[in-house]
């Protein structure tokens, strides 16, 4: 899968602003495939200019057209593209630490209830009220010169975007996620993977996703699921896999690459060892 935010940091095809972490940019859609596989370490913000895009994540999907608003919380996703109309957004990439910080400086001014485990989805609608709707075109106007704020100015404008959140009343839940952050020093690790095991990230990424160093997460993973991350993967992929096939809306190939294998020929042969029998065993119409 292609991380997005790395993507993006490196790519010479996007319009951005950097400052150490920080990244901010104007995304036209250099890619042209139907669907691209992505995913982010980093919670991220997007606000469309023009266009259509689809996320389709394992919460569902959610389509942002010209003016709407979208927050992902860091994980994978599938981006579904459209090449029938120009398509612009400005992306806003949001580290955990530069939340913390903004909400522990401003305690006061935001204090409210904090999410709690399982309450907040991977990702949400922003709604739009007058901060951010001056900050998106601020930050437009940015992206329209040739010459680059300076690195002052665009961290100000960081913790502008997430004090606007914070402050919002359109805007609650996203609020008290970013206030749960001032009190978690690492994501959940068992939200991060129950969210996203059905996506083919190695265990390096997932190590990743979950802020933590290979040896921390496979130390912390164990503690908090009793096994190896290795065998707790295959297994639930191999049981969503199941699920997917009971349904008879998917062939085996289908169902396997919905639950993360890329390899149908490897993805039957431990579904067999799992369960017993074939993957087209589990099919209604091969009962």
């Amino acid at each position: 899968m292609l991380n997005f935010y790395d993507e993006i940091r490196a790519g010479r095809n996007y319009n951005k602003f950097r400052i150490g972490d920080l990244l901010f940019a104007e995304y036209t859609c250099p890619l042209r495939e139907k669907r691209a596989d992505i995913w982010s370490h980093t919670d991220y913000l997007v606000h469309v200019i023009s266009g259509k895009k689809v996320w389709h994540t394992t919460e569902g999907s959610f389509t942002a057209t010209a003016g709407e608003t979208l927050f992902f919380r860091k994980g994978a996703a599938v981006l579904e593209q459209f090449f029938d109309a120009e398509f612009c957004l400005l992306l806003f990439f949001i580290p955990d630490d530069v939340v913390r910080n903004v909400v522990k400086e401003f305690a006061a001014e935001v204090q409210g209830p904090s999410a709690e485990a399982g309450s907040v989805g991977c990702a949400m609608r922003v709604q739009d009220d007058p901060a951010l709707s001056v900050f998106f075109q601020s930050m437009a106007a940015y992206f329209a010169k040739s010459e680059t704020p300076s690195a002052p100015l665009l961290s100000l404008k960081l913790k502008e975007l997430i004090l606007s959140i914070l402050t919002s009343r359109r805007n609650r839940e996203l609020a008290s996620y970013f206030r749960s952050l001032a009190v978690n020093a690492a994501p959940k690790l068992g939200e991060i993977m129950e969210e996203n095991y059905r996506y083919n990230l190695s265990l390096p990424e997932y190590a990743a996703l979950c802020h933590r160093s290979l040896s921390s997460f496979k130390r912390d993973f164990r503690k908090r699921f009793g096994e190896p991350p290795g065998t707790w993967l295959l297994r639930k992929r191999l049981e969503h896999a199941a699920v997917l096939l009971r349904s008879g809306t998917m062939s085996v190939s289908q169902a396997a690459f919905e639950s993360g294998f890329e390899d149908s020929s490897h993805f039957s042969r431990a579904f067999k060892r799992h369960f017993g029998s074939s993957p087209s065993d589990s099919r209604p119409s091969q009962r």
